[in-house]
């Protein structure tokens, strides 16, 4: 494939689990285990063909809604395979990456996360980044909550703040962003049919090309991944532009 077509950054929103577990007669947890396998599969294709970044809805802020064991055995799954794979990960110069709103994980997920981030940190070959307790209206709302206080401590006064705020550009405000200094994702793909947004990367996919295919999660594997790659490469990116 012509590297020049590949998206630099390509995200999923990995859905479906729960009715590939349910078409099969199996525990819904048996569905996130098997997506397990799906992210390494996507992973993989990912260093093979040269995607830079690839990232993956693993956890919404909706999600803590769900049932409290289902929960549980979600976040003890996330924390049982960041650790068997950062070894692989490593030898394959991943770096990984969490983004979210952590204050919301166990001290004990916080600590996984952080040595596995600490492990990866010199990797160059494909960034891994996983939201986690993440949703866009949260991630726009604690960058206006930070822009703005940090106006407020370098201003002198009220009318100096309010300059200061007239100031800010998109740019500015993209910095805020937990996704600062990662590229917005020329591609996004969600899995099992499902045709919504859900709350995911609301600001950074202003211009994401989008692709919605009834695959269910858990099946998503290479054929799969490189088949979005190719309809991607079709695509005419014009940005509102003419050509």
């Amino acid at each position: 494939m012509d590297s020049s077509k590949l998206p630099v950054h390509i995200s999923f929103i990995m859905d479906g689990n729960g009715r590939w577990a349910k078409e099969r007669g199996k525990d819904r947890f048996q569905g996130h285990i098997e997506g397990v396998e799906s992210v390494r599969a996507c992973v993989k294709a990912a260093v093979e063909t040269g995607v830079r970044y690839l990232s993956v809805f693993a956890f919404s802020e909706e999600n803590w809604g769900r049932p409290e064991t289902e929960v549980f055995n979600l976040m003890d799954l996330m924390g049982k395979a960041m650790a068997a794979e950062m070894p692989s990960l490593n030898e394959n110069g991943v770096r990984f990456r969490v983004l979210g709103n952590r204050a919301r994980l166990s001290e004990g997920l916080r600590k996984e996360i952080e040595a596995c981030e600490a492990m990866t940190a010199g990797n160059t070959t494909l960034d891994l980044i996983v939201f986690m307790s993440y949703s866009g209206q949260w991630d726009i709302l604690q960058a206006a909550r930070k822009m703005a206080l940090d106006i407020l401590d370098k201003s002198a006064s009220l009318e100096e703040a309010k300059v200061a705020l007239q100031a800010v550009t998109p740019q500015d405000f993209h910095d805020a962003l937990v996704t600062a200094g990662i590229p917005d994702p020329d591609l996004i793909v969600r899995t099992s049919g499902e045709s919504r947004i859900s709350n995911y990367l609301l600001w950074q996919s202003a211009y994401s090309e989008w692709i919605f295919t009834d695959i269910l999660w858990p099946d998503f594997r290479r054929e799969a991944f490189l088949e979005v790659l190719e309809i991607f490469a079709k695509r005419d990116r014009r940005y509102g532009k003419l050509k």
